[in-house]
């Protein structure tokens, strides 16, 4: 049986059972191990690059491949970014640490050439495969291994007009490590070969990488991209440029949403003590007199990693602290609706013992968040003894002026 027909027939097994039944099944597929790991990547690969898993003659040798591989989406986003930093027409690029190949996958349908590359050899074959299947015919596939002094012989005659690398974020040991040192390949030792042999380099980075320390240690660096999906932050791209010496940009990405973010670093304390909100205590008062914002705003993930914590106040809303990243508002702002969530408010209280045993009794099931208080959000649910569910989300947020800890009452979402 091809293995595209293997896939198809037990698309649905469960696949402990079909490992069990290896001696049963053996005989009906040329690689059997090879069928049960495509069976189980593909099963990954769903939700997260579908176009994919809509052709079952595709091979995943490696588990590990489909779990670390960009979802069609983010994907997507990276080609845009890498594509539009490079000028003309008959623009070419070369994916030095290719895996499962989704983004090169990605990268040549904006590309006129890709040259993917990956040090696995069982890997660089079933990509090979993958993509004829996948119908893509201006993409070169070298296998090689990334080190200090091998990057010519990877690219031959191939002449990119960027280059694109995704270190692997883990230790020989299993872990996972983000700093750039840790990673494979070492970037930092590599980073004068990769600007000799090309202008432009972009890296995807683990979302835990410090954006500040990055690109203290890169240098060159002409963009930040935070890239998030899925309520999640994803992966950083750093996009690096050879001899640049200027500030970089800053750009959020989030499910589709595009942002470049003004002026977010070198903020000096003084200035984000100017969007702090002067009289928080307010918020205490009974609703019908309350002359106050109704409406709280809590940043995603990607704004946060951006630290982009004034940006919110652009749109008139205000922080309640100059260290705890919630803003008041009188009401939704459209622009900012894909970079956070919007909760009404109900009512607002002093956090104390008094304020935690009513609303905890008042609401049984809610959501519950805590931003720069001495508890988390499960000591502060604990606290309250409500269970996840129900219509609202209580929050725990410390106010500067005057210094004080709200329990903030909001209609779920």
């Amino acid at each position: 049986m091809e293995l595209a027909d293997f896939v198809l027939v037990h698309d649905g097994d469960d696949l402990g059972k079909l490992a069990l039944a290896r001696e049963r099944y053996v005989a009906e597929v040329e690689d059997f191990d090879l069928a049960l790991t495509t069976l189980e990547v593909r099963r990954k690969l769903r939700d997260k690059v579908p176009q994919w898993h809509a052709v079952p003659g595709l091979r995943y040798p490696f588990r590990i491949s489909g779990e670390q591989c960009s979802s069609s989406e983010t994907a997507r986003y990276k080609a845009a970014v890498a594509r539009g930093a490079v000028l003309g027409r008959n623009a070419r690029l070369a994916d030095l640490t290719g895996g499962l190949g989704v983004d090169s996958w990605a990268f040549a349908q904006v590309f006129d050439r890709v040259l993917y590359n990956e040090m696995r050899p069982e890997l660089c074959d079933a990509v090979r495969r993958n993509f004829a299947e996948l119908g893509l015919g201006n993409v070169t596939v070298s296998c090689a291994e990334l080190v200090a002094g091998r990057l010519p012989v990877i690219l031959g005659s191939f002449r990119p007009d960027i280059l694109f690398l995704d270190p692997a974020r883990r230790a020989s040991d299993g872990r996972k490590v983000f700093r750039l040192e840790d990673c494979q390949p070492d970037v930092l030792q590599l980073l004068p070969e990769l600007l000799a042999a090309c202008p432009l380099v972009l890296l995807k980075l683990s979302p835990m990488a410090d954006i500040t320390l990055v690109c203290k240690q890169l240098g060159c660096v002409k963009a930040v991209h935070v890239v998030a999906a899925e309520g999640e932050c994803k992966e950083l791209l750093v996009l690096l440029e050879r001899g640049y010496a200027g500030p970089h940009t800053l750009t959020l990405y989030s499910s589709g949403a595009v942002v470049e973010i003004p002026d977010s670093f070198g903020v000096s304390p003084d200035q984000v003590g100017a969007y702090v909100m002067p009289d928080p205590g307010r918020l205490v008062m009974p609703a019908p007199d309350r002359a106050s914002p109704a409406w709280l705003f809590d940043p995603g993930k990607a704004l946060l990693k951006a630290g982009a914590f004034t940006w919110p106040c652009r749109f008139g809303l205000q922080k309640l602290g100059q260290h705890t990243h919630a803003y008041v508002s009188a009401g939704p702002v459209e622009a900012l609706k894909p970079f956070g969530k919007w909760y009404p408010i109900l009512e607002v209280a002093t956090l104390n013992n008094r304020s935690i045993r009513e609303i905890g009794k008042k609401y049984p099931r809610a959501e519950v968040t805590s931003r720069n208080l001495p508890l988390s959000s499960d000591q502060l649910r604990a606290k309250l003894g409500v269970r996840s569910g129900g219509s609202v989300h209580l929050f725990g947020l410390h106010a500067d002026h005057p210094s004080a800890n709200l329990l903030v009452v909001c209609a779920g979402q």
